[in-house]
């Protein structure tokens, strides 16, 4: 195996330090592969054999590929762009006595202690001045530009005991002394190349500069903030651009906003994935029934990543559904439906996998833990269609530094590609992978 795959992902986890430059650098491969890019608030010209792809806040993106003849159904991969870190506020600057900090807030539920005494910088996008109104630029300022210094144990010797982190007090990174006060503006209008007065607004966060990088003694596993989730943001891309045709539409789609709920208009709860595969159908000359019927021959795989069994922490994971990383990507089940997997959407994964060489592990949480949901279920309110979650394992999920493997990688982007080159086409009771 020549890892091709999980180069590429580290590659892109090094450039990718916001949702907004995830979706940025997901455009520019599909670009390069020849998908043509259209609005929402434009006229569609979209035509059978064409590539194209449509964002919605510069944070969320749907691909899609229509095929040469009258479509099938719609083959989705969803992702998030989204993870768990701390967003500035508007007003950043807070002068602490002699010190200059940034004012933060929680974005998603992270590990907070894993964001103390790491080198950070800042992300994300500004919107600045133009003759005509505003426009949206991307910032990522490349430095180790902050840090949340811990207390010294001598100063906390319950520290090892476990501790309780105020958001508020404990984890606002340090700016500089008092002679950065005012600065801070100053540095993310030289990072957007602009004036400081022509900043209108921002949304920017922080990032472990800590780079993506491989480890282990034969390079097995991979090392890096925001594996949650973009390790199947771009494996799944991987497998789309390279995927051959099928009857069906395949569609590559990254919703932002997992982490706090996705209620939002970019998340996987808005009117974006239905609202796109409607205006295809649209486009195309076919009526409402057309999409109806498109819908139960459709499929979906829901890839947010999983747990691993945990080698400190064995006894936390269930007694027989067990992961390990590097022995197979995760199919999630649960019986509350938090996953959407059943025996259908299972048997088809099983399927998938079988065709692409690739090896499954299963996931289920202890009886007597409640876990978390993702983009399935939320999707499938506004977008009904057989649905199977799915994730790579990892460690520290959350963390601003987390570990996942090599082999899941590359065997998840065989999955999407042969998944891609197929048709979900359901008669009756029976099932078929065309």
């Amino acid at each position: 195996m020549d890892n091709r795959v999980s180069k590429g992902l580290v590659d892109f986890l090094n450039n990718s330090h916001s949702h907004f430059h995830a979706v940025e650098n997901v455009k520019k491969q599909l670009v390069e592969n020849g998908f043509a890019e259209i609005c929402e608030g434009e006229k569609w010209n979209v035509e059978k054999g064409g590539k194209y792809f449509v964002t919605r806040n510069d944070s969320s993106l749907i691909a899609f590929k229509i095929p040469e003849n009258e479509y099938v159904g719609f083959n989705i991969v969803a992702s998030h762009s989204d993870s768990p870190c701390f967003k500035i506020k508007e007003k950043g600057e807070l002068v602490q006595g002699e010190y200059v900090s940034l004012n933060t807030e929680r974005y998603g539920g992270m590990i907070m202690s894993t964001w103390l005494d790491r080198p950070l910088s800042v992300a994300g996008r500004v919107m600045v001045k133009t003759k005509n109104g505003f426009e949206s630029k991307l910032v990522d300022i490349d430095k180790n530009l902050l840090i949340i210094p811990n207390l010294a144990i001598h100063m906390d010797r319950t520290a090892n005991d476990g501790k309780k982190f105020n958001p508020q007090s404990d984890m606002l990174p340090l700016f500089g002394d008092l002679s950065r006060k005012g600065q801070f503006e100053q540095v993310i209008a030289d990072a957007a190349g602009v004036a400081k007065e022509d900043i209108i607004a921002k949304d920017l966060y922080l990032y472990n500069r800590d780079n993506a990088c491989f480890m282990g003694l034969e390079d097995e596993f991979i090392g890096s903030g925001r594996l949650d989730d973009l390790q199947c943001v771009y494996t799944s891309m991987d497998g789309f651009i390279h995927a051959g045709h099928s009857d069906s539409i395949a569609v590559l789609a990254v919703f932002d906003n997992e982490e706090v709920g996705s209620e939002t208009k970019q998340g996987a709860a808005s009117t974006f994935l239905f609202n796109t595969l409607t205006r295809i159908n649209i486009v195309l000359g076919y009526d409402d029934e057309k999409y109806m019927m498109a819908l139960c021959h459709s499929f979906m795989i829901s890839a947010d990543n999983a747990h691993s069994v945990h080698p400190n922490n064995m006894s936390i994971a269930d007694p027989t559904n067990r992961p390990y990383i590097n022995k197979g990507v995760v199919v999630k089940h649960n019986a509350n439906q938090r996953y959407t997997t059943d025996a259908v959407s299972n048997a088809v994964f099983k399927q998938l996998a079988e065709k692409a060489g690739a090896e499954l592990q299963h996931f289920a949480n202890r009886s007597d833990i409640l876990g978390g949901g993702t983009l399935g279920n939320i999707s499938n309110n506004r977008v009904a269609l057989n649905t199977v979650d799915i994730g790579l394992p990892q460690f520290a999920m959350h963390s601003s530094f987390e570990t996942a493997g090599v082999k899941d990688t590359e065997d998840f982007a065989a999955i999407c590609k042969v998944f891609y080159e197929c048709s979900v086409v359901k008669n009756g009771n029976n099932y078929t992978l065309k």
